[in-house]
């Protein structure tokens, strides 16, 4: 799963990295380096026919909640969908067919299973190794409360992770390469197999670099460039 990632990059420049149409926000969110659930993130939407920078908080909400207590309390165990079922899951169906989005990501964080060849609960820090943005798939839907308050949420497609990925945990998320952006974000784009067949990318590990990092990443309230600095497995973290 992915369970925590940064972005760096203001709204400004992530519209014109995206080469986007423009923006619904005022400002942008803060740089943030440690992005836990139900944080505000940027998403990637389709609108009139143009892609733009929208924002949402992490964790899809299920239509059927009532409250905003349970709303809340119900994102946290809907960061993630698996490509594999999303569009089955009652949670995330309904979204997969009709309102998809891209995440854009300076990097994620992945923590090393007992399955794989590093110790236990390593974490390492993962971003492309030419220091682009990610692009990574997700859904979106809007949340109405019961006194009327409308929220977005959203959240990232996973796979089953292949390479040197594999040998830290067995999920990766699935990158949108540039070329199926448009019709990932069509909203008109239903069919069920063609949207999954979307998500099946050849070497989807391709220009990746995985690098461990210290554990002060484990903390919620630790933030700031200092958590993706690699580190060498076996020496000692340095406190910062």
């Amino acid at each position: 799963m992915c369970g925590r990632y940064a972005q760096t990059l203001g709204a400004e420049e992530i519209v014109e990295r995206f080469e986007l149409a423009g923006s619904t926000l005022d400002q942008s969110l803060p740089l943030n380096w440690n992005i836990a659930p139900t944080n505000d993130i940027y998403i990637i939407r389709n609108e009139s026919d143009s892609r733009i920078l929208d924002s949402a908080s992490w964790g899809i909400i299920a239509p059927w909640q009532k409250s905003f207590a349970d709303a809340r309390a119900s994102q946290s165990h809907a960061i993630n969908a698996r490509s594999e079922s999303i569009h089955e899951k009652p949670t995330f169906r309904h979204a997969f067919r009709t309102s998809r989005c891209l995440i854009p990501a300076t990097g994620y964080y992945e923590w090393a299973t007992s399955l794989g060849k590093y110790a236990p609960k390593q974490p390492f820090y993962i971003s492309r190794e030419d220091r682009e943005q990610l692009s990574i798939a997700g859904i979106w839907s809007s949340w109405q409360s019961e006194k009327g308050q409308v929220i977005q949420s959203a959240a990232i497609i996973t796979r089953e992770a292949v390479g040197e990925l594999a040998t830290i945990h067995s999920r990766m998320p699935v990158f949108m390469p540039i070329e199926r952006w448009n019709d990932w974000l069509d909203p008109q784009s239903r069919d069920i197999n063609r949207l999954i067949n979307m998500m099946n990318i050849p070497e989807p590990d391709a220009g990746l670099v995985a690098q461990p990092v210290a554990s002060r990443v484990n903390v919620v309230a630790n933030n700031g460039p200092e958590l993706i600095i690699p580190i060498e497995l076996g020496a000692p973290e340095t406190l910062f």
